[in-house]
C-alpha cells in the first residue's frame, strides 16, 4: 500500500505542478536555499531512493554535495517527482511547523521569506509560485536595501577620507608655505653671499695685476743682471784661455827640454819590442791560451752536463729533476711563458698571469741561483707593458713578426757549447729545435710543480 500511495502522489503532484509554473527562474537566494534543502535531506535516503545521476553524492558531506552537485540536485528536483517528494516529506520531519503552514496556507510572518520560498519549492503546496515569487521580490528589496546602506556606508567613509584628506592638504600646503619662506630666505643670504664673493674676486684680481706688474719688474731686473753675469762669465773665459795657453807652452817647453840620455833609451826599448812583434809574426805563433795539463782527458769533481742529469732515474715530472738541472754550473734557464701561464691558470687575464709567473721565477732564480729568462709572445699585446722584472729575472717580449718560439731558439743558438741550457715549454716544436742546439727541454707542468712547493 505504501508503494501505491506513493505511485498516485507523484501523479498528484505532476498534475498541480502543470497547473502552476515559474515563469521565471527561480532567485539565486531562493536557489542556494534550495540546494541546501536538498542536500541536508540527501543525507536520509537510501542509495536505491536516489536517482541515479545523484547516488555518485550520496557519500559527500552536505557542503560538499551542495558545491560539487548542486546542479544536478536542482535538476533531478524539477525533473522527477518521486525525488522531490522524498525530500519534501524529510523537510517535513525536520521542520513540521513551518511545512505545516505552508499546508495550510498561512506561512508565518516571522519567518524568512527565503526559507518559505525555497520549502514552497519542494512541498509544491497550493499557491506555491506566489510565495517564490513574493520571495525573490522580497530578496530583491532586502539586496536592494543592502545596497543602498552599503552605498550610503561608502558614502560617508569617501566624506570622511575627503574630509581628512582635505585637512592633510591644508596641512602640507601650510608645511610648503613654511619651507618656501625658509629657501626664500637662504636664497637672499647665498645673493648677499654671491655679491661678497664678487666683490672679493674683483679685489683679488686687482692684486693679481699688481703682482703681475711687479714680477715684470723683477724679470727685468734679472734680465740685466743675468746679462752682466754673461758678460763677466765671457771675460772669465777669455781669461781661462789664455791660462790653459800658457800652461799647454809650459808643458811643450817641458817635453822639449828632456836629456838626450832619455831619448836613447826609448829608442832602444822601441827597437825591442818591434824586434819581438817582427819575430811573433814570422814564426805564426797562436797566442798562448791553454796549459799541457788541459790537454788530458779526464772528468773533474763536480762538473755534470745536463745529459749526465737526464741519465739519471728520475722521472720526467719528478720536480727534482728540474733542481738538478739548475744546480749544474753556470745553467741558464728559458721559460716560454704563455705556454706555461696557460697550462696552468688559463683562466686569469694574461698581466695577471705574468705577474703570477715572473713571482715564482723570483724565488726560484734566488733559491737556484741559475740565471733565468722569461720570454712572452709580442703579439699577445695591445699596447706597450709597464712592467718591473722582478729581481733575478730577464723578461723579454718578442718584437713584431718574431714569435717567442723564434725568440727563444735564438737565446739558446746565442749559448755557447756546453753550456747548461734549460728550456720549459710543452710545444713541441719548441723542445724538437732546442734539443738539437744541445738544450734540454722539460715540460711547462714540470715547473708548475717546482713552483707550487716555493
Amino acid at each position: 500500500m505504501e508503494q501505491g500511495a506513493s505511485g498516485a502522489e507523484p501523479a498528484g503532484a505532476a498534475g498541480g505542478d502543470a497547473a502552476e509554473a515559474l515563469d521565471r527562474p527561480l532567485p539565486d537566494g531562493v536557489r542556494r536555499r534550495v540546494i541546501a534543502l536538498v542536500s541536508d535531506a540527501f543525507g536520509g535516503l537510501t542509495l536505491t531512493e536516489l536517482p541515479t545521476q545523484l547516488r555518485q553524492y550520496a557519500r559527500f558531506t552536505p557542503n560538499r554535495r551542495a558545491r560539487f552537485a548542486g546542479n544536478a540536485m536542482a535538476a533531478a528536483l524539477e525533473s522527477d517527482p518521486l525525488f522531490r517528494q522524498r525530500i519534501g516529506e524529510r523537510i517535513s520531519q525536520s521542520q513540521p511547523e513551518l511545512a505545516g503552514a505552508l499546508e495550510s496556507g498561512s506561512p508565518p510572518a516571522a519567518a524568512d521569506p527565503v526559507d518559505v520560498a525555497a520549502a514552497a519549492y519542494v512541498l509544491r503546496p497550493p499557491g506555491w509560485v506566489k510565495l517564490v515569487a513574493a520571495a525573490g521580490e522580497e530578496a530583491q528589496r532586502a539586496d536592494a536595501e543592502r545596497a543602498d546602506e552599503e552605498a550610503r556606508r561608502e558614502l560617508e567613509r569617501l566624506r570622511e577620507e575627503l574630509a581628512v584628506a582635505r585637512a592633510s592638504t591644508k596641512s602640507e600646503t601650510e608645511r610648503l608655505r613654511t619651507e618656501l619662506e625658509a629657501v626664500r630666505k637662504e636664497a637672499e643670504a647665498l645673493h648677499r653671499k654671491l655679491r661678497s664673493s664678487q666683490s672679493d674676486v674683483k679685489r683679488g684680481e686687482a692684486a693679481l695685476r699688481r703682482i703681475q706688474a711687479e714680477t715684470e719688474t723683477v724679470r727685468a731686473e734679472a734680465a740685466a743682471q743675468v746679462s752682466a753675469a754673461e758678460s763677466e762669465t765671457r771675460r772669465v773665459k777669455a781669461r781661462l784661455a789664455e791660462a790653459e795657453a800658457s800652461v799647454e807652452s809650459s808643458r811643450r817647453a817641458a817635453r822639449e827640454g828632456r836629456s838626450a840620455e832619455d831619448m836613447r833609451l826609448r829608442l832602444l826599448l822601441d827597437t825591442v819590442l818591434e824586434s819581438a812583434q817582427g819575430l811573433r809574426r814570422e814564426l805564426a805563433l797562436p797566442p798562448a791560451t791553454g796549459r799541457p795539463a788541459d790537454a788530458v782527458d779526464a772528468v773533474e769533481p763536480g762538473r755534470m752536463s745536463p745529459k749526465d742529469v737526464a741519465a739519471r732515474a728520475l722521472s720526467e715530472t719528478d720536480p727534482a729533476l728540474l733542481d738538478q738541472l739548475l744546480a749544474l754550473p753556470q745553467s741558464h734557464l728559458i721559460v716560454d711563458g704563455y705556454n706555461v701561464t696557460k697550462t696552468g691558470y688559463p683562466t686569469m687575464p694574461l698581466e695577471k698571469q705574468r705577474l703570477r709567473l715572473l713571482g715564482g721565477l723570483a724565488m726560484l732564480a734566488a733559491q737556484s741561483g741559475a740565471e733565468t729568462t722569461c720570454v712572452f709572445d709580442g703579439a699577445e699585446l695591445a699596447a706597450p707593458v709597464l712592467l718591473a722584472p722582478p729581481r733575478g729575472v730577464r723578461v723579454l717580449f718578442s718584437k713584431p713578426g718574431v714569435t717567442a718560439d723564434e725568440l727563444i731558439r735564438q737565446l739558446v743558438r746565442a749559448e755557447p757549447p756546453g753550456r747548461p741550457v734549460v728550456v720549459v715549454s710543452t710545444d713541441r716544436e719548441v723542445a724538437d729545435g732546442v734539443a738539437r742546439a744541445g738544450a734540454r727541454p722539460v715540460a711547462s707542468a714540470l715547473l708548475l710543480k717546482r713552483l707550487s712547493r716555493v
